[in-house]
């Protein structure tokens, strides 16, 4: 949708091309046949010592509301701001006006839950201390009624030290999303080696703190050190964010009760470091809270046209994780197996059935669709091993060696057992909620770091929607994990090995640019070619679509 120029909007024609720091021991970028030719801003400078040098950000809109955020610095005791909202980056219209108290004990941080506004309208907001001014932020309403279109934007795993933030600085440039949809690992919780910081040092993205995070301080810093980063901080000026969290902005491998990553016997209470890390996630993003600091699922309605749920499948309701003897044993199908919880089931099942939008969509973090693989190529994940079963996979049945036969034969197991793969009677109860109000279900997700596309079918086989599955915005792929298979064939590889998985790219960083019309849904990836490098360019990737109704809950490149 048209939206006006917005000062400190980011804008290709504007970047400094002479520039270019490249990750220690990393090549070149590679080009991307016809691509866009874009730098970012990148990260350090000075964001600490500027008045409201952290930005301003706004998230969790709704048709008459919205949250407006910023940062006071270097404050010594609680101050008192200004805010205004007004309908014209001059400021000659304003319509909204108040007060809001930054305070020591939430990191000077500031959230304005700006009421009393209409529908479907883009805003300018800003703060004030006095006579310093922060920068403009631009939001939107949402809309109510008939709608045409729904642009979002869908983004996870920005690990800051490993690379630049490109993707954000392409996305808050383009000018058309209605909002970024944030799937989680918006930080990392992870500390560096020395090498690992010495590599960061090169780019200019040292860690801060250096090591893994426990105190509600370090979690602080950490944010401080992601918003140092000026497109990060763009894409939260330019656009209304909704977000969740997803493991690492508390813990790795978090579950309901406690955390693969989080060991109580050398790192203290498990409770205490959540509320920590969920306190300071509430104070850095434009979140709408509520009484209960872990209940982050809740909806947004864009019209008629798109109900978005977006989900906890982390920390409210998960079960604990099983590892591969226990899920080829059966532990993932004990039908009581919780990924959502209860309480946020009935939650969604309620939502679904309440709504009466074109799309109903799920906005989570791990990747939904099955995407179970070979026993044999699980514990070898190498070429010679997808090799043999493709090739069994290929020989005629009447010609296959009793080994052919084997292999094809063999259990499956999920690639990734922190995914839906290991909860599938919680993935069947949520197509099945979808089902019973015939509804076109569309989930998006992340954490995977890698770009995929499914087609969803329940237990019996019925379509029940369709997954994009956003790659990173810097955290490394199946890429690094595997890197001795080639990266264009081991995604070739998953395409055959997985049914109903459309579309795959195991080696780019990116994210998809998800279009809503009362007749179908798009996912559109854009990749870019480096994140290493000051420098970058821009390609869209494939376009994928599907068309409303029973019938058309497939995906097709267009």
């Amino acid at each position: 949708m048209p939206q006006q120029d917005l000062p400190g909007a980011p804008e290709p024609a504007d970047i400094d091309f002479t520039r270019r720091r490249l990750m220690l021991g990393a090549g070149s970028a590679i080009a991307l046949g016809s691509t866009l030719g874009l730098a970012a801003c990148g990260g350090g400078g000075d964001a600490e010592k500027e008045p409201f040098g952290f930005g301003v950000a706004s998230g969790d809109p709704l048709a008459d509301r919205v949250i407006i955020w910023t940062r006071a610095n270097r404050l010594s005791e609680s101050v008192t701001l200004q805010w205004e909202m007004a309908l014209d980056t001059s400021f000659t219209n304003i319509v909204k006006s108040g007060t809001a108290l930054a305070e020591l004990a939430h990191d000077s941080t500031v959230k304005v839950d700006v009421t009393g506004l209409q529908p479907a309208t883009t805003y300018f907001y800003r703060f004030k201390n006095g006579s310093v001014i922060s920068e403009t932020g631009r939001t939107r309403t949402l809309p109510v009624g008939g709608v045409q279109q729904v642009k979002l934007g869908v983004f996870s795993c920005a690990a800051y030290s490993i690379g630049q933030f490109h993707v954000y600085n392409h996305a808050a440039a383009r000018g058309d999303l209605d909002a970024a949809l944030m799937l989680g690992d918006y930080i990392y919780e992870t500390g560096l080696t020395d090498t690992e910081q010495l590599a960061a040092r090169v780019i200019g993205r040292e860690a801060d703190p250096k090591g893994e995070l426990h105190t509600l301080n370090e979690y602080r810093l950490r944010y401080q050190r992601y918003h140092s980063d000026a497109d990060l901080r763009g894409i939260r000026r330019n656009m209304p964010l909704i977000g969740v969290w997803d493991d690492h902005e508390i813990v790795n491998d978090l579950w309901r009760d406690g955390a693969g990553g989080h060991d109580p016997a050398t790192e203290g209470s498990f409770a205490a470091r959540r509320a920590a890390a969920v306190q300071a996630y509430h104070e850095w993003m434009p979140t709408r809270t509520g009484t209960d600091p872990l209940r982050i699922y809740r909806s947004f309605d864009f019209g008629n046209l798109v109900s978005l749920h977006m989900l906890d499948t982390r920390l409210i309701g998960r079960d604990a994780p099983i590892g591969r003897d226990a899920y080829l044993a059966g532990a993932a199908d004990a039908p009581g197996r919780q990924m959502l919880g209860p309480e946020q089931e009935a939650w969604l099942a309620a939502g679904l059935q309440a709504s009466s939008a074109t799309w109903q969509v799920l906005g989570q973090q791990v990747v939904f669709g099955g995407m179970r693989i070979p026993l044999s190529v699980y514990d070898n994940f190498s070429e010679d091993a997808i090799n043999a079963f493709l090739a069994a996979l290929d020989t005629p049945e009447a010609s296959r060696s009793d080994a052919q036969r084997a292999l094809l034969a063999q259990p499956r197991i999920g690639y990734e057992l922190t995914n839906w793969d290991s909860f599938p009677a919680a993935r069947e109860r949520v197509m099945a909620m979808a089902r019973a109000g015939d509804r076109n279900l569309v989930v998006l997700s992340g954490d995977s770091h890698n770009a995929w596309a499914h087609d969803l079918r329940d237990a019996a086989g019925r379509r029940i929607g369709v997954e994009f599955a956003t790659p990173s915005v810097t955290s490394t792929g199946l890429e690094i994990a595997h890197p001795k298979v080639a990266r264009g064939f081991l995604a070739d590889s998953f395409l055959r090995m997985v049914p109903d998985l459309k579309y795959a790219d195991t080696a780019r960083r990116g994210y998809v640019a998800v279009n809503f019309t009362p007749t179908s849904v798009t996912g559109e990836f854009v990749f870019v070619t480096s994140v290493l490098e000051n420098n970058y360019s821009a390609a869209v990737g494939p376009a994928l679509q599907a068309q409303a109704g029973p019938a058309g809950r497939e995906l097709r490149r267009v």
